[in-house]
């Protein structure tokens, strides 16, 4: 998951805390038919071990952001386990008759399809969905279900399923959530580098950090509303610092912490906080092997022998750090160089293993933001 699923997640969580009680539907049999994309063509479908490994990824990490327990407990469930035992007789019979073609072929994620082609498989998403609304409706007292935009057709498919089936007096509902833009008008949650994702080995808290870190001005009061738990007092009084003195970027710092804290945890916080402190100071010595792998994923890295004891201006040059010892005098003798944050003058420096953090890594700097990693073999 990535942070766009985090926005009908903070909709869920604040139902919660309202002592609500969240169902999350894990689509191991839908996932094995994939719902029609608002791309012309189909979907590849997965395997059953890896949509197995998928929904046990998705429950490790739901449970990192919800209550498991207590009396309003977050609920996880698994639309497989009411369909693997049906066969097309009963769904054609008991289900399939509920469902009017041409209602079907009017929901824009189908219709959209129309021109390009829609295979049955793709077709068909939508009666099924509609299936988990009415069995969650039946059998865990489900009143609402929560989806973004996109979800519109196959939610109000389950919304029909389920009037039929129990009158139009039901109490059952749907909400979509919008597409969030930002002021920009990008998709929020894309990058240049990709999705953030929720998962720490995918995306590091300290990537994750840096990302809310970043918010533009325009954005950062509407995610502080969106994202976070905040009082709105409190959210006032950033929101007048963003517009009387955003060089302090007071909101995006509170923001920054309270989504890495909410998806990640107050030790992964700390150390994004220190990683991001230690880039900006230059005290790179202060930092673990660790801490230099995450803040340093990015930038250019040069493998070097373990057993190397080179002077300086041979090592630069050695690892094409430098393009030839002339220049690498030059910048030394300048002071433009820095290894592990400490600027580095005299060119007939050795840089051995008293140079290494952890015996694993040296950063070098360039100037004042040109970073270079150099790792140990």
């Amino acid at each position: 998951m990535h942070i766009g699923h985090l926005i009908p997640f903070m909709v869920l969580r604040r139902f919660q805390l309202a002592g609500h009680r969240p169902i999350f539907l894990m689509g191991g049999a839908t996932g094995s038919i994939g719902d029609p994309s608002g791309k012309a063509e189909e979907r590849q479908l997965q395997s059953m071990d890896q949509i197995n490994a998928n929904v046990e990824g998705l429950r490790a990490q739901l449970e990192k952001l919800f209550d498991f327990s207590g009396e309003n407990a977050a609920v996880l469930v698994n639309n497989y386990d009411w369909t693997k035992n049906l066969n097309v007789l009963d769904f054609l019979r008991d289900i399939g008759k509920r469902f009017n073609v041409n209602t079907m072929l009017s929901k824009d994620i189908v219709a959209n399809r129309l021109e390009t082609g829609i295979s049955f498989t793709e077709f068909s998403y939508q009666i099924l969905q509609a299936m988990d609304y009415k069995h969650l409706y039946e059998n865990n007292n489900c009143r609402l279900q929560i989806g973004g935009s996109d979800q519109w057709g196959n939610i109000t498919a389950g919304l029909e399923l389920i009037r039929k089936e129990h009158g139009e007096a039901s109490k059952a509902f749907g909400l979509t959530i919008p597409l969030m833009l930002k002021s920009d008008g990008t998709k929020f949650g894309k990058t240049a580098g990709g999705a953030i994702w929720l998962n720490p080995e995918k995306t590091t808290p300290y990537e994750f950090y840096q990302f809310w870190l970043n918010t533009d001005d325009r954005d950062v009061v509407k995610y502080l509303k969106y994202f976070t738990f905040l009082d709105e007092a409190t959210i006032t009084a950033l929101a007048e610092k963003v517009a009387n003195e955003p060089h302090l970027r007071a909101a995006q710092k509170t923001l920054a912490s309270e989504m890495t804290i909410f998806v990640h945890g107050q030790a992964a916080l700390d150390q994004a906080i220190k990683i991001s402190a230690a880039l900006f100071s230059g005290d790179i010595k202060v930092l673990t092997a660790d801490e230099i792998e995450v803040g340093f994923k990015d930038v250019p890295t040069f493998t070097a022998a373990k057993e190397t004891a080179l002077p300086i201006i041979d090592w630069l040059v050695d690892l094409k750090i430098e393009p030839s010892k002339r220049q690498a005098r030059e910048d030394v003798t300048h002071g433009a160089i820095y290894i592990n944050g400490e600027r580095q003058q005299d060119t007939t420096k050795i840089i051995d293993a008293t140079d290494r953090i952890g015996d694993r890594f040296t950063i070098v700097r360039k100037g004042k933001k040109k970073y270079h990693l150099v790792n140990y073999k």
